[in-house]
């Protein structure tokens, strides 16, 4: 397989995205930026037979999370059991006590779930983390591929690889599954926000409006979109990509702008499906992430069959006692954080950084987790006419529908910086299109 023909493209490619506004905002010192995600031409390869097995891990993964999302909030029996600490669940920034006793249309909480592997140089693979509030990047790997296609269709034409232009059909079955009666929307906080080229563009693929705050209306326990012209069309259900915090300043933050309010009463009543369901973030913590292997042999007695990374937890004395003994070997998490950000790799510290970290480290065990540094593979990309090695890792996109659904594709990212494991786009690290190989 020829994977380097498309290099020959990479220049016009990249001008394209350019052109169509394929970009990535983020703010930094409180000025909003916009920069080009760089796209890489080279895919990464994956053979049938190994997206089978990763295909089944992530569904018996986002099955257990869902169900533990919805346990949470209603029967708490995993926190009974002694499985999950109760503490550690409500310290949590993502647990949402106005999400108590509320629950989503055909009880499925996380839609569209995005899960980051890494593949180990042994070629076993890791989740590094589950994103399930709101997940981005599916649309990136769409246009590239479509791109790509019209450079160089006979690179398509000879090899076998899955179609990945059926994300959206996937994202419209997941939309429809619970629908509770009328149009579907894109609730989009605005031209400014960071992946503002996703929404736009999955709401064409998918023919749903795409649509801000101040065009959306609750009336007589409703929710209503209202067009140029003034007209009202009911809405049956919001993918939205604005934060938990922000979705209703009536039950949520007051100073929110960008919300609708009294959106989460509709919901509350069964009268809108909202995608994703709010409160998940009680589950996407990455202190929670060291729960999940439990959750999976909890909720199915099954085994975990994607691994995580080893990991600790310095809010038991034994992991804490671990981690102060290996402190240089590790890479400790703020569970907080996201987006590369709050990542620390102690062997990079000095010894006065080590040692105020490990004071903060000591006070506020519940805020972070340390893990082992997986010597994830490197991939070939492209650089100035080069061929060199870079770190990657691999976003799957799972959809919760009438049954999980993984996308045969994905947003691999890959570190600019050949000394950084941090792949992050907001962390100014590029991308490739996924190739899954058919049977």
């Amino acid at each position: 397989m020829d994977t380097r023909e498309l290099c020959r493209y990479s220049g016009s490619i990249n001008e394209l995205l350019a052109r169509y506004g394929v970009r990535f905002g983020i703010y930094k010192n409180n000025t909003f930026k916009e920069q080009l995600f760089p796209f890489d031409t080279i895919p990464r390869v994956i053979g049938a037979e190994e997206f089978a097995f990763l295909e089944k891990g992530l569904k018996q993964r986002v099955t257990a999370l869902n169900l533990f999302i919805k346990d949470i909030y209603h029967e708490k029996q995993i926190i009974q059991d002694g499985i999950v600490p109760e503490e550690f669940v409500y310290a949590g920034s993502g647990y949402l006590p106005q999400c108590e006793k509320v629950m989503p249309p055909k009880e499925i909480y996380s839609h569209i779930s995005g899960i980051d592997l890494v593949q180990a140089k042994d070629k076993s693979w890791y989740i590094l983390e589950d994103n399930l509030r709101v997940p981005s990047g599916a649309s990136y790997p769409m246009i590239a591929r479509d791109l790509c296609r019209k450079c160089s269709p006979q690179t398509f034409r000879n090899n076998h690889i899955e179609d990945n232009r059926n994300y959206a059909k996937l994202l419209r079955r997941t939309f429809d599954n619970v629908n509770t009666g009328g149009h579907t929307v894109i609730l989009t906080p605005g031209r400014f926000n960071a992946a503002y080229f996703e929404h736009s563009f999955l709401a064409e693929q998918t023919g749903a409006h795409l649509a801000s705050g101040h065009e959306l209306m609750v009336e007589n326990d409703h929710l209503y979109f209202i067009d140029y012209s003034g007209k009202k069309e009911r809405i049956g259900a919001v993918y939205r990509r604005i934060s938990d915090d922000y979705l209703d300043p009536m039950n949520f933050k007051e100073e929110s702008l960008i919300g609708i309010p009294h959106i989460y009463d509709v919901y509350r009543k069964g009268n809108v499906a909202l995608l994703n369901a709010p409160g998940n973030g009680v589950a996407d913590d990455k202190g929670i992430y060291y729960f999940v292997p439990k959750m999976i042999k909890y909720y199915l007695g099954e085994d975990a069959i994607l691994k995580n990374a080893p990991t600790y937890l310095p809010y038991y004395p034994e992991d804490m006692e671990y981690v102060l003994k290996n402190f240089d070997d590790l890479v400790i998490k703020d569970v907080a954080e996201a987006g590369g950000y709050g990542v620390v790799f102690a062997n990079k510290m000095t010894a006065a950084e080590k040692d105020e970290f490990i004071t903060l480290l000591k006070a506020e065990p519940r805020r972070f987790i340390a893990q082992e540094v997986i010597d994830f593979i490197d991939i070939e990309i492209m650089e100035q006419g080069e061929y060199v090695p870079r770190k990657a890792d691999l976003r799957a996109f799972v959809l919760m529908a009438d049954e999980p659904l993984v996308w045969k594709s994905g947003l691999t990212r890959f570190s600019r910086n050949p000394d950084s494991f941090i792949v992050n786009s907001s962390q100014g690290g590029g991308f490739k299109d996924t190739w899954v190989l058919s049977q």
